[in-house]
């Protein structure tokens, strides 16, 4: 995995901690006031996986050159 990878999964890991860690658990899960961090939580899970994604097709075309 080159830096450029590490850098991005390392900031979207650290997203994901900050929004789990900012949820008001009192108030449920699905509650309104908890909607940003959900809307955040999920968007660093997907750059997560697009980050994961793009650095498997890079290992991918490598093999095919």
């Amino acid at each position: 995995m080159t830096t450029f990878y590490k850098v991005f999964l390392v900031l979207f890991i650290i997203f994901l901690g900050v929004n789990l860690y900012a949820i008001d658990w009192n108030l449920g899960f699905m509650h309104s006031e908890n909607n940003k961090f959900l809307f955040s939580i999920v968007a660093s899970i997907i750059g997560i996986l697009v980050t994961l994604v793009m650095n498997t097709w890079k290992k991918l075309s490598m093999k095919n050159s």
